[in-house]
C-alpha cells in the first residue's frame, strides 16, 4: 500500500510535467503563429503595396506608350520601325498615307520591299510618290543601353519646300525672260508698223478683182496675229498695277463663263458653279482676275475634247496658307490631265503642248495672280483631270485685315468706290497652252 502510493505521487509528477511541457508548446505554437500572422499581414500588406505600385507602373506605362503613339500618328513625317532583321514591325499614318497601305499591310515585311515596289530607295534627292514629294533617309534605333536595336526609315514630305524652290526659280527664269522678251518685241513692233501700214495701202489702191490684193490682205492679216502676239508679250512683261476692290464673286464668275463661250461651245460641257454661302464677294482687280479665269476656263474645255465636266467652287481657305485670311477660286476639268515631266513648266512662257499654241495664257495668268499677292495650285491626274486653285488675300473691307469676314451685296454696293475695269482687252489666242 505504501510502495502504490509511493508510485502515486511520481506520476503525478510526470503527469504535472507534462501538461506543463504541453502548456509550454502550446504557448510557443500560439507565439509562433501570431508571429505567422502578423508577418503574413505584413507581407499581404507589402505585396498590395508592390501590386499599387505595379499597377502605377503599368499605368503609367500605358500613359507613356499611348502618349508616344500619339506623337509618332502626329508626326507629318513617315516612319517605318525596322527590327534588326530590318522587318517592318510598326508604322505610323504619314507613312501609310504616303505609301498607300494599312499598317497590317506593312508588318512583317522587308521595307527594302516596300521602297522598291513604289519605286523609291533611300537617298537625299527628292522623290515623286504621287502628288507628293519625299525624302527618305535612314537612321539607327538604339535602347536605352545605348545597343543598337534595330532602323528608322524617315519620309519628310518636302512638297512645299520643293513648290517654293520651284516658284523662285520660275520667277528668276521669267525675270531674265522678261527683259528679253520685252526688248525683242520693242524692236519687232516698230517695222511691224510699217508693214502693216504698206499692206493697208496696197489693198487700197489695189483693184476689188485683183489677185495681189489678197495676198495684201493675207499679209495685213498675218501682222495683226504677230501685233496680237507682241501685244501679250508686252502685256506678260510690264509690271502689273492693280486697283482692287469688292467685287460680287458670283457676277464676275458667270461674266467670266460668258467670255468662254466662244470655246466652251464647241465642245458638249457640263458646267456646275458651287460658291459658298459665305462668300459673296472678292477683293481683287476684277477685269484681270476675269482673263484668269477665261485662261483657265478655256484650258480646261481644251483639255476635254470629247466633252466632261467644268467644276468652278469658291470657297473659305485656312489662314495658314497665306498667313491672312484668304479665299480658294478652283478650276476643274475632267480631262485628260497634265504629264508630270511637263508640270513644273506650265507657267513658264512659251511652252505649250499644243501645235497652235503661244504658250503666254498661263505665264500671263501666273503673272497676275503674284500681282494679287495670291497663289496658284495645280493638281492634275493624267487621265483623270486637272484642277488649278488660285488662293487670293480675303481681308476685312474697311477692318481688321486678319478678320474673316465678307461684305454683304447691300455693303459691296455702297463701298465700290474703288475704281475697277468693267471692260477686258481679252487679246489671248484661246489655243494657247
Amino acid at each position: 500500500m505504501t510502495s502504490a502510493m509511493t508510485k502515486h505521487p511520481e506520476e503525478r509528477e510526470l503527469l504535472q510535467a507534462a501538461f506543463r511541457s504541453f502548456d509550454e508548446a502550446a504557448h510557443t505554437l500560439q507565439q509562433s503563429y501570431s508571429a505567422l500572422t502578423t508577418r503574413v499581414e505584413q507581407m499581404d500588406l507589402e505585396l498590395a503595396q508592390s501590386n499599387e505600385a505595379l499597377r502605377r507602373q503599368l499605368c503609367d506605362n500605358e500613359a507613356m506608350r499611348v502618349h508616344l503613339d500619339g506623337i509618332l500618328e502626329s508626326l507629318s513625317m513617315g516612319v517605318l520601325v525596322m527590327d534588326d532583321c530590318e522587318m517592318i514591325t510598326r508604322s505610323n499614318r504619314a507613312a501609310e498615307a504616303l505609301l498607300g497601305v494599312t499598317d497590317d499591310e506593312l508588318r512583317n515585311r522587308r521595307a527594302s520591299e516596300i521602297l522598291a515596289g513604289a519605286g523609291l530607295g533611300v537617298c537625299d534627292r527628292p522623290q515623286r510618290i504621287g502628288q507628293a514629294v519625299v525624302s527618305i533617309s535612314q537612321v539607327p534605333l538604339r535602347n536605352d543601353s545605348g545597343e543598337h536595336s534595330g532602323h528608322l526609315i524617315l519620309f519628310q514630305d518636302i512638297t512645299r519646300i520643293y513648290q517654293l524652290e520651284e516658284q523662285l526659280q520660275r520667277k528668276e527664269r521669267l525675270a531674265a525672260m522678261g527683259e528679253l522678251i520685252g526688248r525683242i518685241a520693242h524692236e519687232i513692233r516698230n517695222p511691224l508698223g510699217s508693214v502693216e501700214l504698206f499692206a493697208s495701202m496696197l489693198q487700197r489702191d489695189l483693184g476689188e478683182q485683183s489677185s495681189a490684193k489678197r495676198y495684201a490682205q493675207q499679209i495685213s492679216q498675218a501682222v495683226q496675229s504677230m501685233d496680237r502676239l507682241l501685244t501679250n508679250l508686252l502685256l506678260y512683261t510690264r509690271p502689273v498695277h492693280l486697283a482692287r476692290g469688292w467685287h460680287l464673286a458670283e457676277a464676275l464668275i458667270d461674266e467670266s463663263i460668258k467670255l468662254a463661250a466662244h470655246a466652251i461651245t464647241k465642245v458638249p460641257v457640263e458646267i456646275r458653279v458651287d460658291i459658298s454661302q459665305e462668300i459673296h464677294s472678292m477683293w481683287c482687280h476684277d477685269g484681270q482676275l476675269k482673263q484668269v479665269l477665261v485662261n483657265l476656263v478655256v484650258n480646261a474645255v481644251q483639255a476635254m475634247p470629247n466633252g466632261g465636266v467644268l467644276a468652278i467652287s469658291l470657297c473659305q481657305e485656312p489662314s495658314r496658307t497665306l498667313g491672312i485670311p484668304a479665299v480658294r477660286l478652283t478650276v476643274r476639268d475632267s480631262g485628260i490631265g497634265i504629264p508630270p515631266a511637263h508640270q513644273s513648266r506650265i507657267f513658264d512662257p512659251f511652252f505649250s503642248t499644243k501645235d497652235e499654241g503661244t504658250g503666254l495664257g498661263l505665264a500671263i495668268v501666273y503673272s497676275i495672280v503674284d500681282a494679287h499677292q495670291g497663289r496658284i495650285d495645280v493638281d492634275s491626274t493624267v487621265g483623270q483631270g486637272t484642277a488649278c486653285s488660285i488662293i487670293l488675300p480675303h481681308p476685312a473691307i474697311g477692318g481688321d485685315p486678319h478678320a474673316v469676314q465678307t461684305p454683304t451685296r447691300n455693303e459691296l454696293k455702297a463701298s465700290q468706290s474703288y475704281p475697277s475695269e468693267h471692260t477686258m482687252e481679252l487679246v489671248e489666242e484661246w489655243s494657247h497652252e
